[in-house]
């Protein structure tokens, strides 16, 4: 028998394996991401994710897949929507989950909402996260969101220091999605269970544990700077106990985020003694 994943972990690390820094090879993430799903830490892992225009490049590995089991949320710029649904739907193995829509610059935020509709033609099999530009369309995007099947994405990294929103910016777009009714996931540099100073790069990242902690604090009605305080905490024993303390409202509010990794954050997630043990005793990576 497996062991118990608590609620609040389940199906939080959406596989992101084949993006940087990782940038694991298709051919090797798509065996690493059955074997994950096959592994004591399953329940941990959610959809595989890639980019729109590599999906052709998932026929070869799944073949031997059963039908319809393979999980996958493709990243897809919101003019790619339909060649994406198309390319997906070839693959026998392939189940598409998730579309992540990214809005270009100059994109109107009040012309997402009916250009999804028509791509997407009522699927109430997807879940479709709209990334939300770091710019002053976040309010407009998030208020047309608001009250639809579409939900927001944040981007909280990359390979870049810029590209790392502070925790105050951070707080701000959670804050404004929870009080819209918005639901979300986050992507990118949040790998890590805690807010740290990645060594080897400098970059200042978040850490999911705090994001988890931040977004159960504005579903409570908390402003602005207690949201800022809690995600800047770097003190595992007391983040992980406001983990413990969690409402299960938090995740239909964070519904996931993308890793390059599932061993980094289940591992540290195990070390802070929110995992069972065993959970990650057969825990491997392959890495690029």
């Amino acid at each position: 028998m497996n062991p118990r994943i608590p609620p609040v972990l389940v199906g939080l690390f959406d596989d992101a394996a084949v993006f940087p820094p990782g940038s694991l090879p298709i051919e090797e993430a798509v065996p690493a991401h059955v074997a994950h799903r096959r592994g004591a830490h399953a329940g941990l892992v959610g959809a595989f994710v890639l980019a729109a225009k590599d999906i052709d490049r998932l026929a070869e590995p799944t073949a031997d897949l059963p039908q319809g089991s393979f999980g996958l949320s493709v990243t897809v710029g919101l003019s790619g929507l339909l060649d994406a649904l198309a390319a997906a739907r070839r693959i026998p193995a392939v189940r598409l989950v998730g579309l992540e829509v990214a809005v270009p610059d100059g994109v109107a935020a009040d012309t997402v909402v009916p250009a999804l509709a028509e791509a997407i033609d009522g699927d109430s099999d997807l879940t479709v996260y709209v990334e939300v530009p770091r710019d002053d369309r976040r309010e407009a995007l998030l208020a047309a969101l608001a009250g639809t099947p579409y939900l927001a994405k944040f981007r909280t990294g990359g390979v870049r220091a810029e590209l790392y929103p502070d925790e105050r910016e951070l707080a701000a777009a959670v804050l404004a999605a929870t009080r819209a009714g918005v639901a979300f996931k986050a992507t990118a540099g949040l790998h890590h269970a805690l807010r740290n100073t990645d060594p080897g790069t400098g970059f200042e990242q978040h850490g999911f544990l705090n994001l988890l902690v931040a977004t159960d604090a504005a579903l409570k009605g908390a402003e602005e700077a207690e949201l800022v305080a809690l995600l800047a905490d770097r003190d595992g024993d007391r983040v992980a106990q406001r983990v413990r303390e969690l409402s299960p409202q938090v995740r239909e509010a964070f519904r996931s985020f993308g890793t390059c990794s599932v061993a980094e954050p289940a591992i540290e997630s195990a070390g802070l003694g929110l995992l069972p043990a065993p959970t990650v005793a057969d825990l491997t990576e392959v890495s690029a």
